[in-house]
């Protein structure tokens, strides 16, 4: 934060000072009452499980120098209480008055599908000649944002923000906060698909991040994905088109691999620079070709960029590989939606190993009512596929394996009780040169698998 004090924030939510200094200077927004970067604001946030209000004291007790309130009248003591309304609505708020004082232009990143490899790259290809901030963690959320924008300095030359959402309204939302100059659209999934309805109503919701725009701003849109370019003139905004079709202004062309690597060529108007990738997948040709667009259109030498982008190899628990006694494990389990689960699938049957290719899958969440069907639809997409072994986790999944079975994969299906199982029976039958790729919504927590294998001894 720049130079913002209890009563700057006092000010900012509306809120009344309770007790305690109010030129305290203020640094850093806290929502975890067990940590502290020191000169913190605590903000209890009420869940559905959970009124963190109650951690308040704890708080302050390691180190915060004051915490937001909706359920205090009054108190006394050194530290601050500021009382609010509602304690989401005042770290808006905060994080409104965090972004009013930085003058650094804001990349805005969106999508069902990749937009933290896609904020990653863009903010890798950018820093081949410029100073870039970019979403730490995964604060890209109603609660993470706010965040994310207390943390930006006028010392970085451009700033790349991813912003999710999870239900209507939410991403127009914090948009609005993170006061954007462009955007970028990845693709259109059925990711929160319970909360809208349709893949259509996703793609309107993801156009509202040009309430970001705030009148001014430019759009980097996915030419490949026919909802995207369907509602393409839906905002008004100027844009260009990102992608491998004809009609892409910014091209991957000739898209190959060399010794294992995707290589691309990268084309604009009568320029042309061949770009090599070290993250695995096919789609990441389309995340480099969004990086690269980016890249051209702030003025960074699009060579530099692409040389930039040859040393990303992936973020966490995102496709990334680990070699364990000789043979594979490609962690992708971060999280995970039908289109996610499938281009995973392909890096794993594209894979070049010498033994066998295993697949470990969990549930997708948050699909709705046809949750079970499209579980069946990537059964369906991996029966064509060249795997030898399919471990599935969760009730969800076995619809995966149903339909294996009834497509006549030549894939062995074995269904697991537990992730527990699925990691012994790995730990038991997996063999050098094998390779083992797991992926499965956050919450299935299958990344304990690759704990498991990576602490089990030769």
């Amino acid at each position: 934060m720049l130079n913002i004090t209890v009563n700057d924030i006092v000010k900012a939510v509306n809120g009344t000072l309770l007790c305690g200094d109010g030129t305290q200077i203020i640094e850093h927004i806290s929502i975890d009452s067990r940590s502290s970067q020191g000169n913190d604001i605590f903000v209890p946030i009420i869940g559905e499980k959970v009124d963190a209000h109650r951690f308040i004291p704890q708080a302050l007790e390691i180190g915060c120098v004051a915490t937001l309130t909706s359920e205090h009248e009054q108190m006394t003591g050194e530290k601050a209480w500021i009382r609010v309304a509602d304690t989401i609505d005042a770290l808006h708020k905060i994080g409104r008055l965090c972004r009013s004082r930085i003058r650094v232009p804001a990349i805005g990143v969106t999508g069902s599908v990749g937009k933290t490899t896609t904020r990653e790259m863009i903010a890798t290809a950018l820093s081949a000649q410029k100073k870039v901030f970019k979403t730490s963690k995964n604060y890209n959320s109603s609660v993470g944002l706010p965040i994310t924008l207390s943390e930006m300095t006028n010392e970085d030359d451009i700033a790349v923000l991813e912003l999710g959402m999870n239900v209507p309204g939410e991403l127009g939302t914090i948009s609005d906060l993170a006061s954007l100059d462009m955007a970028v659209l990845t693709n259109i999934g059925v990711a929160h698909i319970e909360y809208f309805g349709s893949q259509d109503e996703i793609c309107k919701e993801k156009y509202t991040i040009t309430k970001g725009f705030h009148g001014k701003g430019f759009l980097f849109i996915n030419g490949d994905d026919p909802l995207l370019v369907k509602y393409k003139d839906l905002t008004g905004y100027p844009y260009v088109l990102y992608g491998t079709s004809a009609d892409c202004e910014y091209r991957a062309e000739n898209i190959r691999t060399v010794e294992g690597k995707y290589q691309f060529d990268f084309v604009h108007k009568n320029q042309t620079v061949c770009v090599t990738l070290s993250v695995l997948g096919h789609h990441n040709v389309l995340n480099a070709t969004a990086a690269l667009a980016v890249a051209d259109r702030v003025g960074v030498d699009v060579k530099a960029a692409a040389k930039a982008l040859e040393s990303f190899t992936g973020f966490q628990n995102r496709l990334q590989r680990y070699e364990i006694h000789g043979y594979t494990v490609i962690d992708d389990t971060y999280n995970a939606s039908p289109a996610s689960m499938k281009a995973g699938l392909e890096v794993l049957a594209n894979y070049n190993a010498p033994g066998k290719k295993i697949a470990v899958l969990g549930d997708m969440f948050e699909l709705g009512k046809n949750a079970p069907q499209y579980h069946y639809e990537v059964g369906k997409f991996a029966a064509k596929l060249p795997l030898d072994q399919m471990l599935l986790v969760g009730k969800n999944a076995t619809f995966i394996g149903k339909a294996m079975n009834e497509s006549g994969a030549a894939c062995e299906v074995l269904i697991m009780e537990r992730k527990e199982e699925a990691a012994a029976y790995l730990g038991d039958h997996v063999q050098e040169g094998d390779v083992v790729y797991i992926k499965a919504s956050n919450g299935m927590k299958l990344k304990e698998i690759t704990t498991y294998l990576q602490s089990k001894e030769k």
